[in-house]
């Protein structure tokens, strides 16, 4: 899964992390978590005699994930799936895209992140709080970054499947995404009416597509 491209990736992570860390510093070498891991907790940290070479290691990115409708597969990587991350301040994510596939308008409210394209051709972009978007085509080898709050997105424009790698200056960043914020989280029908010029009937189309699923 190239290999190069992976570890050129890894050593810009880390250089960004040295000049722009979001979490707090560490005050040890590193914390295994000695229970499950809650990301929203501090976990008692394992005794570091009971660490192995296996808690630094994670395999779960080698392939794709599942597809969405979107035509996207994410693999969020932070130490909730990869326990080594915890205490260091940083996490990753490997997307994929099918032609055409999105990775629709979002925003980190807690990371800056920064994006490596491993294959393909991906518009990807953000937009600032004047309302400026600052987007371009990416291929193999571009670097982007996403300054931390800022909505942004991702698009295969090419023909043949994108592949791109994220890291996060902070093990917990959080997503919102804002077809999901607006439609998805029971906001009052009578403000999103007013506020998009839509009728009840398309709110509740909306609706229906981004409401969480229960079950």
């Amino acid at each position: 899964m190239y290999p190069k491209f992976a570890f050129l990736l890894l050593l810009f992570c880390l250089s960004a992390l040295q000049t722009s860390a979001s979490d707090p510093d560490p005050v040890q070498d590193f914390c295994i978590p000695s229970t499950n891991f809650d990301v929203s907790a501090r976990a008692p940290c394992k005794n570091p005699r009971l660490v192995t070479p296996d808690d630094f290691v994670f395999s779960g990115i080698k392939s794709p994930g599942n597809f969405s409708d979107t035509g996207l597969s994410a693999i969020p990587v932070n130490p909730a799936t990869f326990p080594g991350l915890n205490t260091l301040g940083m996490s990753f994510v490997r997307a994929d895209f099918r032609p055409g596939g999105i990775n629709p308008p979002h925003f980190h409210p807690r990371a800056t992140e920064t994006v490596y394209v491993i294959q393909g051709k991906v518009y990807a972009g953000f937009v600032d709080s004047t309302n400026r978007v600052f987007a371009k085509v990416l291929e193999q080898g571009d670097v982007m970054v996403f300054p931390r709050g800022l909505v942004h997105f991702q698009m295969n424009v090419g023909k043949s499947p994108a592949t791109v790698f994220g890291c996060f200056n902070s093990q917990n960043p959080g997503t919102q995404k804002i077809p999901n914020v607006i439609f998805g989280s029971g906001i009052n029908d009578e403000l999103l009416e007013k506020a998009f010029g839509l009728s009840l009937r398309q709110i509740s189309g909306m609706r229906r597509r981004f409401l969480p699923r229960k079950g």
